[in-house]
């Protein structure tokens, strides 16, 4: 299989990514693992979609680090290609990394995944499932009783009279990935309250969330494959993200660690509440951030630690997310009737 693997930008990945996790799982099965950056698309005047790509030269790679620099290093391939030579073109770039620097950006890998799928492209996830989810509004789409008590507003009464009836609240925009600007609000903190809504509404709408107290124990991440909680030689591809210090974030890129995580039932009654709405929407790959017995975000776009979870799971994850990409290849080949992107994308 030819696989395009599309991201922010080469130069911003990390060999410990899930992505990088991903492309070298493909390549060591014998596949053509494509690292396309979301600026070298083109939509050329014979209406076909073509990239400039790279790829590490084809052999066995055990080193993440070593892989990548492959990719980047002098030997690495780079050519153009049409978008319709690939088999998958899986969107891993996040459209909230580009949306002040360049915002031009933030879409084009939907964008550009559209055209590829009406070449007969396997594009994951469903771009049109993706552009419903393009911010964290997404959410908001899934059961009531999964979520925490939430407002989106940018009206400063608005904001007040929430954190004055919940108390505890958490301030973050939305559009954001990462951990940044969010804020932790407590009735102590609400002279500094003002400050806190100007920074994060400089981005657009403001989230204010009700406060979880189990969220002091960090959050626990589990991947979802086809709808349904990720599943490998019995084990859950799934961590726990365990806050540094006193900051609130259990985001990585915030400085928290990752843990072992325990499945319960909370956590899989949460993944069953939301796989209708997943399946629906085509959305292949999925990480959910629960804390407690709610969703706080659902990260359809580039949910990333599943490099983390293999660690503590012992189990080679990745491979077998390929391994499904190559059945589904092979579903659509052996199909009697055309199966469409979307039916595609979860079966």
């Amino acid at each position: 299989m030819n696989i395009g693997f599309v991201v922010n930008g080469l130069t911003t990945e990390v060999a410990g990514y899930t992505t990088t996790h991903l492309a070298m799982a493909a390549t060591n099965r014998g596949h053509e693992a494509w690292y396309v950056n979301v600026e070298d698309f083109s939509y050329d005047p014979d209406e076909n979609v073509r990239a400039w790509v790279h790829l590490a030269a084809p052999k066995k790679y055990r080193s993440p680090r070593r892989y990548l620099d492959a990719v980047r290093g002098e030997h690495a391939i780079r050519k153009r290609v049409s978008m319709h030579e690939l088999d998958i073109l899986f969107l891993r770039n996040d459209p909230s990394e580009d949306v002040r620097d360049r915002p031009w950006a933030r879409l084009a890998g939907i964008n550009f995944g559209r055209f590829a799928m009406r070449h007969g492209v396997l594009v994951l996830n469903d771009p049109d499932g993706l552009a419903r989810a393009v911010n964290k509004l997404y959410l908001h789409v899934f059961p009531e009783e999964v979520r925490p008590k939430t407002l989106i507003t940018r009206m400063l009464t608005d904001i007040k009279q929430f954190a004055k009836e919940y108390g505890t609240v958490v301030l973050k925009p939305l559009y954001g990935s990462g951990g940044r600007s969010v804020f932790l609000c407590r009735p102590e903190d609400r002279p500094n309250m003002n400050q806190m809504i100007e920074t994060v509404s400089r981005d657009g709408y403001v989230i204010v969330q009700q406060y979880l107290p189990k969220a002091v124990e960090g959050d626990t991440r589990l991947f979802l494959l086809n709808g349904k909680p990720f599943i490998e030689r019995g084990h859950y591809a799934v961590l726990r993200r365990i806050r540094s210090g006193g900051d609130m974030r259990s985001n990585m890129s915030a400085g928290a660690t990752s843990a072992k995580a325990t499945i319960n039932d909370d956590m899989l009654q949460i993944a069953a509440a939301v796989e209708a709405q997943l399946m629906t929407d085509g959305m292949f790959f999925v990480g959910l951030d629960i804390v407690g017995d709610k969703l706080m975000e659902i990260n359809v776009f580039s949910p990333g630690g599943l490099e983390s979870a293999e660690h503590f799971e012992g189990v080679n994850f990745s491979q077998a997310l390929i391994k499904d990409l190559e059945r589904k290849v092979a579903a659509r080949g052996s199909a009697v009737q055309p199966m469409s992107n979307l039916k595609l994308a979860t079966f």
